[in-house]
């Protein structure tokens, strides 16, 4: 696809890093020097520098032959501003970047009038998958498929639980919903496991089911399900004020602590029933004075990512039950994993899947079969969905006679409006979606390409 960015920040470096080496002819606008430079450097793309809200600027990147134009810039009217012009010059699909609620909500009055196929919002994306991981405190990360009603969900096996040295089909036999581990993380060393696979302690496993069956597997488990009644936020962000709002709808009472007086005043006005406090959230006397040893959960919202790893260490020393940190650089992961914190949100890395997942099924509409893709294990494992068609090998056929290629695992089906999680029996209709689990190193493009032979 041809596909015009505007706006190389964080957010749109990475998403046309991505989309680059996906294969997609990706121009980037910006009208930053500095940016245009490191982005020459780095990336393998067209630089225009100039406003991606001037029509001559958009007609040198070519938007009247674009597929699709991603605008991603720091200021949301400039984003309407480019998605609209974009339409009407031509470009066939458009998704602006809009970050305040207000804008959000105006989104839905005049999708036509603005000609938006999407709108993206970072920082709510952010909050809702905190949220979340604060309703269920044994998972690390969760990710929603076949159009919500299954998740793929990350977890830890903890040494000497019920999963420590369970095989998984002894597992699949003991559980009453029906589940599948899909990926497993062992010392860096990356599975797609099939029934004899044997999970040990500190294993870090990904697990599909539909969502009603979720915390039933989570009850088995016997890992902590109880939600917590008091979260401490460090940072007044958007994406604090996004989260706020969501946890004390939820029942959850909530401390949030900024250094910006301003800040925390427009902060306590907007949301009933949050306790706001205005105090410098790096320092830990601060933290302890204000109760951070009786909070259920602790979030790191702070701006810079050294401040959100100190403090969620501090934490996790003090053994708050959840901690959740918020990085923008991803080297950091792995610091954090050593350090005992599991759960870490990059939010720009989750705008760049929302968009992907956009990319993918407006893709599939020309040569593609892929309809959404699902990354796991650091990018190293992929969930792709497929849908079956006429064209399709093997409809009908049970999947245990199904000849698949080596690490391809078939983790959900769905069917009708339900979704579920296939055994050696199952098989695949036409019209069905198919959540197809592979290493990323394996290139599928369509649904016949999971197959060892054709029939």
């Amino acid at each position: 696809m041809k596909i015009i960015v505007i706006g190389d920040g964080k957010v749109g470096f990475t998403l046309t890093e991505v989309l680059t080496r996906e294969g997609h002819d990706v121009t980037v606008i910006d009208n930053r020097k500095e940016v245009i430079s490191a982005a020459e450097e780095r990336l393998d793309v067209m630089v225009i520098g100039g406003n991606g809200a001037n029509a001559s600027v958009l007609k040198q990147a070519g938007v009247q032959q674009a597929n699709l134009l991603i605008s991603v810039t720091a200021r949301d009217e400039v984003n309407m501003l480019c998605c609209m012009l974009a339409r009407k010059l031509g470009c066939q699909h458009t998704i602006a970047r809009v970050r305040e609620a207000d804008y959000t909500n105006l989104y839905y009055l005049l999708r036509d009038e603005l000609g938006l196929s999407m709108v993206v919002n970072p920082e709510r994306s952010a909050a809702r998958e905190i949220f979340g991981l604060i309703r269920y405190p044994s998972l690390l990360k969760r990710d929603l498929i076949a159009k919500g009603r299954a998740e793929i969900v990350e977890m830890p096996v903890r040494p000497g639980g019920k999963l420590d040295g369970l095989r998984l089909v002894d597992m699949y036999g003991m559980i009453k919903t029906r589940v599948l581990v899909c990926a497993v993380e062992r010392r860096n060393e990356v599975f797609i496991p099939d029934g004899s696979f044997t999970l040990k302690g500190d294993d870090r496993i990904w697990v599909t089911a539909p969502s009603e069956h979720l915390l039933s597997f989570i009850h088995y488990t016997g890992m902590e399900t109880s939600r917590p009644r008091s979260v401490m936020i460090l940072g007044g962000s958007l994406i604090g004020f996004y989260l706020a709002q969501m946890l004390l709808k939820a029942g959850i009472d909530v401390k949030l602590l900024d250094i910006d007086k301003a800040q925390c005043e427009s902060l306590s006005e907007s949301l009933d029933g949050l306790t706001v406090v205005n105090d410098d959230a790096t320092n830990l006397s601060v933290l302890l004075n204000e109760g951070i040893e009786e909070s259920d959960a602790v979030v790191s919202l702070l701006n810079y990512d050294e401040q959100n790893i100190v403090i969620s260490m501090f934490a996790n020393h003090i053994r708050v039950p959840k901690v959740i940190t918020k990085i923008n650089r991803t080297e950091y992961s792995d610091i954090l994993r050593k350090a005992g914190i599991e759960c870490v949100i990059t939010p720009r890395i989750l705008c760049t899947s929302d968009i992907l997942r956009h990319v993918r099924a407006a893709e599939s509409r020309q040569d593609s079969e892929v309809l959404a893709i699902h990354r796991m294990v650091e990018n190293q494992v992929e969930a792709l969905e497929f849908r079956a068609s006429s064209k399709t090998w093997y409809l009908g056929v049970p999947l245990k006679s199904v000849p698949l290629k080596k690490d391809i695992l078939i983790a959900a089906i769905g069917r009708s409006g339900t979704v579920t999680i296939p055994g050696g029996d199952s098989s695949f209709l036409e019209g069905d979606t198919v959540v197809i689990v592979v290493k990323s190193d394996m290139s599928l493009i369509n649904f016949n390409d999971v197959f060892s032979k054709q029939p």
